[in-house]
């Protein structure tokens, strides 16, 4: 734990990087705007929510008691249009899309907030705090409707920079000849046939789109809390109208740190359905495993604006097979000497085994980087390009070494040395949000069920190639095993030859080479996973050649994850 490391965040509001004070000593108060539930989640949802919970985890690993608040809108005009096109009642409607996102979040690994409130149950708060703006003389009631009016709010842009005249009509503001100023929005709307209305001293209807977010913030967190959050699509109007509407409720109503998350482009295009370059969770976890997914939004600053292609997706994707392949080879590699060791002790002629001196840098330069990098606006790129990178790489050395004949004090050093980087590369993947519960093996598994739906190949298609491939070398065919294996690189599967077995596993879809005649014959051992040299085609296998899957990545280094 790092409960004195100087957290800083950058704050909208100021424009800058500040550091994070909360208002009360150890805990933390903090408030995610949620999604509207009309429809399944996109993958801009995605990122917000895998955003604000890495701030969620870190906040806690650095010791603080968070309260994380994240809200439903299931009360808008877009969820009652889709309902009475589906001839759905609209609450049913947005209590089917709740539960789905909430499937989403745990597929990702989000953590639930500690509330998750929904704006059909807090109508109560919300009619409350209309009440206490109107007669605070910031809104005014007109035929049912109820407006806030922006000349009674002083510091109406500030979070946003915007003056008053470049408020346009849209984006949930009605254009209406009966408000005062066309920038004044609605807090309530008065019921129209055929919606879901509440009761209200203005007659009956349902809350306008702000107002949701200052109702059920003040509730659970009251006026004033340490951390709002959203996208930055969210600045202006919503959180900017917020902000007016709470101080005009309450005059002392205050944020910390207002914090926004960059937008999802596809292929450098800003995604939207018109360009129908928009895409749900579920359709992009169809092919890719979720925690591919959260890798790729991390491998983005999260202020920076995160391109969306298949290719950074791939490469994600193989990133996260290589630290779980990583993680099993070194429980693999560790299981018989822990059982020795329940009878026989980790201690040689008195003297406790202990990591060595490479071991502790690297576990130090791991712990240190990460709480740094990660202190600094949560740079998480820097974190699964580097240190993480490193740690996977030293632990993979230290597993060959481990095969090596050697003393038994030095061969203890090593295990220990493993034990201890091991459980550091878990904390850090912990905090992260990509430690599954599952077993490393489960998750392997799971990614190669992914990468054989990308290839549309069964598994048993490959083992056939694999076979094919083996019988073409046995009878010198080098030019067939060539194209067997570039074939299946083509489609994102790559071989490996361990020993005399041939194992394949996912990969970076490679481009489809033209075999070609070899004249000379060499030891090779296939780097999976990785691109391989021009030259380098079929060969004989070389008898006894061993090594773990995970450990071929080092022959090259990993592609880098966006950003």
């Amino acid at each position: 734990m790092a409960k004195q490391q100087e957290f800083q965040v950058y704050n909208s509001m100021t424009k800058q990087k500040e550091i994070f004070k909360p208002r009360v000593p150890g805990k933390v108060g903090m408030y995610v705007c949620g999604v509207t539930t009309y429809d399944f989640s996109h993958i801009g949802h995605a990122r917000a929510y895998v955003c604000f919970d890495v701030l969620y985890r870190y906040l806690k690993h650095l010791g603080y008691e968070v309260v994380y608040v994240r809200n439903f809108t299931d009360v808008d005009d877009k969820i009652i249009r889709r309902a009475n096109e589906l001839g759905e009642e609209a609450l049913a409607l947005s209590g089917r899309f709740c539960q789905e996102f909430l499937d989403d979040m745990v597929d990702l690994q989000c953590l639930p907030p500690t509330h998750q409130p929904r704006v059909s149950d807090h109508m109560d708060q919300i009619r409350n705090m209309i009440a206490q703006i109107i007669s605070n003389g910031c809104a005014y009631p007109v035929d049912g409707d109820v407006y806030f009016s922006v000349d009674n709010s002083p510091n109406y842009g500030r979070l946003s920079g915007r003056k008053l005249e470049d408020n346009r009509a849209g984006e949930r503001v009605a254009v209406d000849s009966r408000k005062r100023n066309p920038a004044d929005f609605a807090l309530w709307k008065a019921a129209k046939p055929g919606e879901p209305s509440w009761d209200s001293p203005w007659g009956p209807g349902r809350p306008g789109w702000h107002i949701e977010c200052s109702a059920m913030s003040a509730e659970y967190l009251t006026y004033s809390f340490d951390i709002h959050g959203g996208g930055m699509d969210l600045i202006f109007p919503h959180h900017e109208n917020e902000i007016a509407q709470s101080c005009a409720a309450c005059p002392e109503s205050n944020v910390s740190y207002w914090v926004h998350n960059g937008f999802v482009t596809a292929n450098d295009e800003k995604m939207s359905k018109s360009l129908g370059n928009f895409f749900t969770i579920r359709e992009v976890t169809k092919l890719y495993h979720p925690l591919a997914l959260r890798h790729f939004l991390m491998g983005t600053q999260y202020r920076s604006p995160v391109n969306y292609s298949l290719s950074q997706l791939d490469i994600a994707s193989e990133a996260v097979f290589y630290i779980y392949q990583t993680l099993q080879d070194c429980e693999d590699a560790l299981s018989p000497f822990r059982e020795g060791s329940q009878k026989q002790g980790t201690e040689t002629k008195g003297r406790t085994a202990r990591v060595t001196p490479a071991a502790q840098e690297c576990i130090t330069k791991l712990r240190t980087d990460f709480e740094t990098k990660m202190s600094d606006d949560l740079n998480t790129p820097t974190i699964l390009n580097g240190a993480l990178q490193e740690a996977l790489r030293f632990i993979n050395s230290s597993l060959n070494l481990l095969k090596k004949k050697q003393q038994q004090k030095q061969q203890l050093s090593v295990i220990q040395s493993l034990e201890e980087l091991q459980k550091e590369v878990k904390e850090v993947l912990n905090v992260l949000g990509l430690l599954s519960s599952l077993t490393y093996s489960e998750v392997l598994q799971q990614l190669k069920d992914k990468a054989l739906k990308r290839a549309e190949l069964r598994e048993d298609e490959i083992m056939n190639l694999i076979e094919e491939r083996a019988v073409a070398r046995k009878n010198k065919m080098f030019s067939r095993g060539d194209e067997i294996r570039s074939e299946l690189a083509a489609k994102g599967i790559a071989l490996m030859d361990v020993g005399k077995e041939t194992v394949w596993r996912p990969c970076v879809p490679l481009p489809l080479e033209s075999p070609q005649p070899t004249t000379k014959e060499q030891p090779q051992t296939i780097a999976i996973g990785q691109p391989q040299p021009a030259a380098s085609k079929e060969q004989p296998p070389a008898a006894g050649e061993e090594q773990p899957v995970a450990a071929a990545n080092e022959q090259q280094k990993l592609p880098p994850t966006s950003g």
